[in-house]
């Protein structure tokens, strides 16, 4: 039993969805997950298993940011076997060629926080998703029936969710970037530390350019899209 987590061995299937917000883990569950039960609720962090179209699959909540996200892979990973985890969030839009509620499916993460600097020893890795996930989210999105418009590229991983510098993804947009969040990076980095799969699929929740947003029941409740793309996916 995990220190945060604290579920029971065999409670956490082997395909995890991984959403920031534990009542959007909540909502995942009861709407796409049949015969769902929750495993854990240790400071709040809601974690529940159930089956999809006859797959085992979980959905836990990891927090805001790269340190609280690591805490809940770092555990998924060593303490309970999962080998997929699929992070399902939201994401603020840096170009106009992306709009409000498009999803991005991230085949790279940059990032402007010091984990990974520590970790290697100031140089830099460049944090990517595992490409069978990635293909597979692909190949999701042109088979599902979607409302979103779907997008493959890099976000970008801020430590900050206030910037105090918000002309420093200037040029990460002038070299690709399609959307800012908080956690991809640092998931990317410990999948491929612990030789397992991860990937990160995006809604666009607001609009840093445009000023667009949605508000916090939508974030939490109307983004099937992505999570259609994520089941289907993780367990192709």
């Amino acid at each position: 039993m995990s220190t945060h987590i604290a579920a029971a061995p065999g409670q956490i299937a082997p395909i995890v969805l991984f959403p920031g917000d534990p009542l959007r883990a909540k909502w995942i569950a009861e709407t796409f997950l049949d015969d769902a039960e929750l495993y854990s609720q240790t400071r709040g962090m809601l974690g529940f298993t159930g089956t999809w179209e006859g797959h085992r699959v979980s959905v836990q909540g990891s927090g805001m940011g790269q340190p609280s996200m690591a805490i809940y892979a770092n555990e998924l990973f060593t303490e309970y076997d999962v080998q997929t985890i699929v992070r399902v969030g939201s994401c603020g839009a840096l170009t106009e060629r992306v709009k409000i509620r498009d999803i991005i499916i991230a085949n790279g993460a940059s990032t402007d926080s010091g984990i990974n600097r520590v970790r290697f020893h100031g140089l830099d890795f460049a944090p990517v998703a595992d490409f069978s996930l990635l293909r597979a989210a692909v190949e999701a999105s042109e088979s599902e029936t979607l409302e979103s418009t779907v997008h493959v590229g890099q976000l970008f991983s801020s430590d900050q969710f206030y910037s105090t510098r918000p002309e420093a993804t200037e040029p990460f947009v002038r070299h690709g970037i399609l959307g800012v969040e908080m956690e991809a990076a640092g998931l990317y980095t410990l999948a491929a530390f612990h030789g397992r799969r991860a990937l990160a699929i995006c809604t666009v929740s607001d609009h840093i350019v445009t000023g667009e947003e949605t508000t916090a029941q939508e974030r939490e409740q109307t983004f099937g899209d992505m999570i259609r793309i994520a089941l289907r996916a993780a367990t192709s």
